[in-house]
């Protein structure tokens, strides 16, 4: 069995994984990247519908959550979406901005492994992949790698391989154990910006599977303005995979079917057409079958000019914030990403780095850091690889 000698091993070419080894590699250090998928960047090729939503302009540390708040805040003020971008235009490939500063590729996520992948190449990082990680030693300031009939060793290894969710791309808890092993806490995983599901009374919403309309949706303090969608296990879209991050069991989502229109808007409707019904004036703002279903709920049978301004005002105070108790979520399989994951207590916010084991850094999902929808957790990957790549170089 041959041993080759390494500056750095880097398990897990995805996002965060390729970065690293690209920042680390073109800074002289010796970089061998591995992943038991047989080529690299596979979760990225599946992102944004195929068109990777590689950042987010807007960018900021508290569209993060951590058990510390403050952790993402260094190595994403260091490596900024401008950044990335500047590499992705480097490349010529095009791009354009949705809503709420998600920017896409015109063509293809293909581009964006492409780029990467090059990246690599002039940093001549040597890659093995297709092939499962044998022993991990530790010994000696060094770590010990066998995949295969070969053995690689390095005094840097990083963990870089993500969290559990989307298990059938091949996703597993492996760096939670990894970690685990060498003394670091992890903080419970759980799936995060995942559709939630509906059990009891509240699976009489299912029959409103696949309509979708602009809410807020709330859970404690936080609140997302974005469309919601109703599907045959309970609710998912924008909104509710967002307000999924915060969200614990237990606990009820509001949801603000009408966010447009203003305060007393029900009651002046009334006034304005009291021989109108309550599904008729839903009609003209919520989707057909929508304004159906939260007429019949309400029970406000007739026109409403015979129900009193109390009895309209509350109506509208429960379309404003009607409250859904789901009974769990659609898990790992649907769940986009990972939150908890390795304790950032234990780690350097500058090089991610393990504070108490020399040479182990983790970036990427495998850390408790988990972005907004919207290219925020790419944006952490390429922060935290490029932060902790850095450091191995000693750049």
């Amino acid at each position: 069995m041959t041993t080759t000698p390494f500056d750095a091993i880097i398990l897990g070419a995805g996002a965060a994984g390729l970065l690293c080894a690209a920042t680390a590699g073109q800074r002289g250090a010796r970089v061998l990247l591995i992943d038991h998928a047989d080529q690299v960047g596979k979760k990225i090729l599946i992102s944004g519908g195929g068109r990777c939503n590689f950042t987010n302009r807007d960018t900021v540390s508290d569209r993060f959550l951590s058990a510390n708040p403050h952790y993402a805040k260094s190595a994403l003020g260091r490596y900024t979406p401008a950044d990335f971008l500047a590499l992705v235009e480097a490349y010529g490939i095009a791009w354009h901005e949705k809503t709420l500063g998600q920017l896409f590729c015109d063509g293809s996520a293909k581009q964006i492994v492409a780029m990467l992948q090059a990246e690599c190449d002039k940093a001549q990082a040597t890659l093995w992949l297709g092939e499962a990680i044998g022993e991990i030693g530790h010994a000696d300031g060094g770590y010990r790698i066998t995949v295969g009939t070969r053995t690689a060793t390095a005094p840097a290894l990083v963990i870089a391989t993500g969290g559990p969710s989307i298990p059938q791309m091949g996703a597993t808890g492996f760096a939670y154990d990894l970690a685990r092993r060498f003394g670091l806490k992890v903080v419970e995983p759980r799936p995060a910006l995942v559709p939630l599901t509906l059990g009891g009374e509240e699976t009489l919403f299912r029959s409103l599977s696949g309509v979708a309309t602009e809410v807020t949706a709330k859970t404690g303090k936080t609140g997302f303005r974005e469309a919601a969608l109703f599907t045959h296990k309970g609710l998912s879209g924008p909104a509710i995979l967002q307000i999924s991050s915060y969200w614990r069991h237990g606990e009820s989502v509001g949801i603000n079917f009408l966010p447009a229109l203003a305060d007393g808007w029900l009651v002046a409707a009334k006034h304005a057409r009291p021989r109108a019904t309550l599904e008729h004036v839903l009609d003209r703002h919520l989707p057909a079958r929508l304004a159906v279903t939260l007429a019949d709920r309400l029970d406000l049978d007739g026109e409403l000019g015979t129900f009193t301004d109390k009895r309209v005002a509350e109506a509208e105070r429960r379309l404003a914030d009607w409250r859904f108790a789901p009974n769990g979520t659609e898990g790992f399989a649907k769940a986009e990403v990972t939150a908890g994951g390795i304790s950032t207590a234990d780690l350097s916010s500058k090089t991610m780095a393990a504070r108490k084991v020399p040479g182990l850094y983790a970036i990427g999902e495998a850390v408790d850091v988990t972005g907004w929808l919207g290219g925020y957790n790419f944006q952490w990957a390429w922060a935290s690889g490029w932060a902790a790549g850095i450091a191995i170089a000693g750049a």
